[in-house]
């Protein structure tokens, strides 16, 4: 028998000498960001906004962490379990006031940092399907998003509002899994909250002849902006996605960067000025097109609730103040 041992031990013996010795520099800062699901646009930009701080930013580590959305993210940042985030607008306000589902009723420890980009709500249907309107999901199966998803949310909102929630047969997974599932006829319509042109549905217009279905429909509205005043109409251009044929009419919500209210704001001011800066908005847009709706003034668009005090001092250094519409 070999006996492997005096080898081994040799060999971590060079391994170790190859590792730099530590000095006496400042500490190394771990943070966590908590971003998407697979397909989805949160996932893209968190791990581009975590891998170029991690590179640049001295002394500053940034973990990238797979998540169901927007819902889940707001519950990871406000316990400390992340301390990045991003998050819809919507899902920060009505949390914010203790009105997001299953959260608890006390103060949020959320704060925001600045505007991603809009997320347009993408309504997908096979172009040989008999869904033509939003009334027409009646009885047909249709994926919202993973559940703790700011899409999933945004779903129950909107079919609610109509009417149609329980008159649809629900199923709770992810965008990319969505797609697969409607190309395989397993299921008969998707809905998608997220940056357009999100890549689920490019790569499901690859294989399939698709159909958006508006879903900003006249008579309906001052409902859902009665109810939830932090949505807006917007416009999907008929070029975005293969074969469309002609532009869509549906809403969004604003996808913003947050983060923990126990974040130095050093930290927070530190990531500002390295992501919104030329050469950071630069590499942004070489992770995701999407992400063209960054800049300097246009960075608290849909912020409606309190920013982090290190973004607030960043953001009024370049002549940017919040509205006093904080709840």
């Amino acid at each position: 028998m070999t006996i492997r041992r005096p080898f081994t031990v040799l060999a971590i013996l060079f391994l170790l000498l190859l590792v730099p010795p530590q000095t006496g520099g400042a500490a190394t800062t771990t943070l966590q960001f908590s971003g998407g699901p697979d397909g989805g646009t949160f996932q893209y930009f968190s791990n581009g906004i975590a891998t170029r701080l991690s590179r640049l930013a001295n002394n500053l580590e940034v973990n990238n962490l797979s998540s169901a959305g927007s819902v889940e993210n707001i519950r990871r940042v406000n316990t400390g379990e992340a301390n990045f985030g991003i998050a819809y607008a919507g899902d920060i306000f009505l949390a914010a006031k203790g009105r997001l589902d299953k959260d608890p009723k006390n103060d949020l420890n959320v704060r925001v940092m600045a505007y991603l980009y809009g997320a347009p709500v993408h309504l997908v249907t096979l172009a040989s399907s008999d869904i033509h309107k939003v009334k027409d999901l009646v009885g047909h199966r249709i994926a919202v998003g993973g559940t703790g998803s700011g899409a999933a949310a945004a779903a129950r909102r909107y079919f609610t509002a109509r009417g149609l929630w329980t008159r649809m047969k629900i199923e709770f997974i992810g965008y990319s899994e969505a797609a697969r599932a409607l190309a395989g006829g397993q299921i008969d319509a998707m809905w998608i909250l997220a940056g357009c042109p999100n890549a689920s549905v490019t790569q499901l217009a690859a294989r399939k002849k698709i159909r958006l279905v508006d879903t900003w429909e006249t008579g309906t509205e001052e409902q859902l902006l009665q109810n939830y005043p932090f949505y807006d109409p917007v416009t999907i251009p008929a070029a975005t996605y293969p074969g469309l044929g002609r532009d869509i009419r549906t809403f969004q919500d604003a996808a913003l960067w947050i983060v923990g209210s126990q974040v130095p704001s050093e930290i927070v001011h530190r990531a500002l000025e390295d992501i919104f800066s030329p050469e950071g908005l630069s590499y942004m847009v070489k992770v995701k097109s999407t992400a063209r709706a960054m800049s300097i003034t246009g960075a608290l668009t849909g912020v409606v609730t309190p920013l982090h005090p290190g973004a607030e001092k960043f953001w009024e250094e370049r002549g940017l103040t919040q509205l006093p519409s904080s709840p």
